[in-house]
């Protein structure tokens, strides 16, 4: 190799090294990228493993399911397998619901109505989580089965703000609260992310500006969100 070519190497090398300093280098900076998640730029980073969540219990979504807001991962998961869905809102005004209740005072809705209930990133949202979750226990048929997933690292909700956000949780926490109303043995509780997803989605990037094998790597010690896969005893 001669030295020109062997400069002009030493050149490319470096230049490569400082547009990736500069990149994160951009990230220096008190504001975030993205207001609303990185949803401006693509996926949000916690869909991503919302997601897969969903989709490693996949056969658990049929029957009568419930969902909260809409029942878009009701049909994606479910498709042909779910004989009738429901959407429950606190809000009346969404025109999709089908049941208006808050979830911490769900008398209304009948026990052991639903073969599955599809509860994500939700509870933050709702002071007495604890009551929710005995609601959600209640309303599910026997052997029904609860996919929750719960924010570990997240900014202050852009919709329900400072005074409407009101939790973060983590794998214990979570464990305490589902085992206690749904009985150890049929409780599962898993994390997902790491360092680099938690800073990432703070600061608003989009998924698909990680790789695969970044957004794969699971670090128990840094959790971008919890999964909870909860079944009510038969």
């Amino acid at each position: 190799m001669n030295l020109m070519v062997f400069l002009r190497r030493c050149n490319a090398w470096r230049r490569k090294l400082f547009r990736k300093k500069v990149a994160w280098h951009n990230l220096r900076s008190v504001h975030p990228l993205s207001d609303i998640y990185g949803l401006d730029r693509g996926q949000a980073l916690d869909r991503y493993y919302i997601e897969q969540f969903l989709e490693a219990n996949r056969k658990h979504v049929k029957g009568i399911v419930l969902e909260v807001n809409d029942n878009l991962y009701t049909k994606l998961y479910g498709g042909n397998k779910v004989t009738r869905s429901e959407i429950l809102d606190i809000e009346a005004r969404n025109k999709q619901a089908t049941i208006i209740a808050d979830l911490s005072k769900a008398d209304a809705i009948a026990a052991g109505t639903f073969d599955c209930f599809i509860l994500t990133q939700t509870l933050q949202f709702i002071f007495n989580t604890e009551a929710a979750i005995v609601h959600s226990q209640r309303i599910l048929k026997p052997g029904g089965v609860l996919l929750a997933t719960l924010p570990c690292v997240s900014r202050i909700d852009c919709v329900a703000g400072i005074e409407g956000d009101f939790w973060r949780f983590t794998r214990a926490s979570a464990e305490r609260l589902f085992t206690r109303y749904f009985g150890q043995e049929n409780v599962t509780v898993e994390t997902h992310g790491n360092v680099l997803a938690d800073i990432s989605f703070l600061m608003g990037l989009a998924s698909d500006e990680l790789t695969r094998k970044e957004l794969d790597f699971n670090d128990p010690d840094f959790p971008l969100i919890v999964s909870v896969r909860a079944v009510k005893k038969e």
